[in-house]
């Protein structure tokens, strides 16, 4: 059953509000190493995974147009966070502030790393809810694993390719580079189906407190047609 009312009900609302706070935290932490058996990756892989989920809900449930303002959404936030953060560093401070340093390596940004997050970002989620879109409507919503794990697979190539090429070119040779791309897709492809099973326990709860499963027939994917087909 199609419903096209339900864009601002409690749920819709709740679950804008965990794809932003997981956005906006795995930013804040990305730059924070881990060593994941002797493989470094940034610690953002922990948590930036559940927003591909998440996308993978919206769309499953509330179709294209719904998750496009989603992620328009996901894109506004990230610009004003990244400008907040480079303005708060670059502010004068007192003299009896000592954890100057220690802020700035925490939370400053450099405009090339926020340019491939935001590239990355958007390419990456459009990729992920149109292919799962599609999927859906090829396979007259049966099948949902095929659908979550072929979306994430095409998203998550567009955003580790962009993000690490846009962010690293020219910094790290070429079979670093490749080496990182490959890992961070690996893991969060993996991320993905290993938590396959929870996503399609959400998906379902959504399903059935909505009273809604939405097919985009005849709906045009484009990015920008906020608010239209």
């Amino acid at each position: 059953m199609k419903k096209d009312d339900v864009s601002f009900s409690p749920l819709f609302l709740l679950l804008f509000a965990l794809f932003l706070t997981t956005l906006l935290v795995s930013n804040v932490i990305a730059g924070k190493l881990i060593s994941v058996y002797g493989v470094v990756l940034p610690s953002a892989v922990i948590l930036f995974p559940i927003t591909y989920i998440l996308g993978d809900v919206f769309t499953e449930v509330y179709g294209f147009k719904k998750t496009r303002i989603i992620i328009w959404g996901g894109f506004a936030a990230n610009l004003l966070m990244s400008l907040i953060f480079m303005i708060a560093v670059a502010l004068p401070v007192p003299d009896f502030f000592k954890a100057q340093g220690a802020y700035s390596t925490v939370l400053g940004m450099t405009p090339r790393v926020v340019l491939a997050s935001l590239i990355a970002y958007l390419m990456g989620e459009f990729a992920n809810s149109i292919t799962l879109s599609i999927l859906k409507k090829t396979t007259g919503g049966r099948f949902l694993w095929t659908r979550t794990i072929s979306s994430t697979v095409v998203g998550q190539a567009f955003d580790t390719i962009l993000f690490i090429g846009i962010a690293f070119y020219g910094l790290v040779p070429l079979p670093v580079l490749w080496g990182m791309i490959v890992a961070q897709y690996v893991f969060k492809v993996s991320y993905e189906v290993i938590f396959t099973p929870l996503t399609y326990v959400v998906v379902g709860v959504v399903k059935r407190k909505e009273v809604i499963d939405t097919f985009d027939t005849g709906v045009a994917y484009n990015p920008f047609a906020l608010g239209g087909e």
